[in-house]
């Protein structure tokens, strides 16, 4: 197949945001009178949106609704003074973004992770690479693995979605590139294990991000 674009996840493919996201997560649950949880837990906690975060860090089971809000907007606060400590792009990642621009490859980014932070971390760190669109979690808008966002960078992209590859390091990403007709490909270098790429349909996997490039050997995708 003749990929145009790849879709990227950000959080665990993109960007190592782990340690920024927990230390916010804990800050709220100390201050709320809770352990906190080792940082690599977050790597099973982050992936399915915020509400899913809270949910998986707060101890003692699901809250209500009112309790899970209030500690949403506490989370967000605090990862907003916070977002930008420790995170970085993985190693090899701008290589291989410049690599796919230099053959034309057409790039966005589709994260479970709220829009406005998922701008800002784009733009903070990935800016001098020609995203056409980046969407995160929005109200009124599904969050992966639904396909709504998917297609809706697609349409806005004039491309169809069988000409794009998705790359993502979790299940959810790829039962979402599945869901939008996208081609799934695993990033074995984020926050998830083989296993779990295998088991929700990546149609092939990757060690570094240097190896999406065998997808992209011509110079014009448009």
């Amino acid at each position: 197949m003749d990929y145009a674009a790849v879709m990227f996840d950000l959080d665990g493919t993109l960007l190592d945001t782990l340690a920024d996201i927990g230390e916010a997560a804990n800050r709220v649950l100390v201050q709320r009178g809770f352990a906190p949880h080792p940082l690599d837990s977050y790597r099973y906690f982050v992936g399915e949106g915020l509400r899913v975060l809270i949910e998986r860090s707060v101890p003692g089971g699901t809250c209500s609704d009112e309790l899970l809000a209030a500690y949403a907007e506490e989370f967000r606060q605090a990862y907003a003074e916070s977002w930008n400590v420790h995170t970085r792009p993985y190693e090899g990642i701008e290589e291989l973004l410049s690599a796919l621009v230099a053959r034309g490859v057409r790039l966005a980014v589709l994260s479970n992770k709220p829009d406005a932070f998922t701008k800002s971390c784009v733009e903070e760190y990935l800016a001098r690479f020609p995203f056409e669109w980046v969407l995160g979690q929005r109200d009124g808008t599904p969050r992966k693995p639904d396909p709504a966002g998917a297609l809706e960078i697609a349409a806005a992209m004039d491309l169809p979605p069988g000409r794009f590859l998705y790359l993502g390091d979790t299940a959810v990403d790829m039962q979402t590139a599945l869901a939008a007709g996208m081609f799934p490909v695993g990033a074995l270098w984020g926050f998830r294990p083989l296993s779990e790429l295998q088991s929700g349909g990546a149609q092939a996997v990757i060690e570094r991000p240097g190896e999406l490039l065998q997808w992209f050997r011509t110079t014009d995708r448009r």
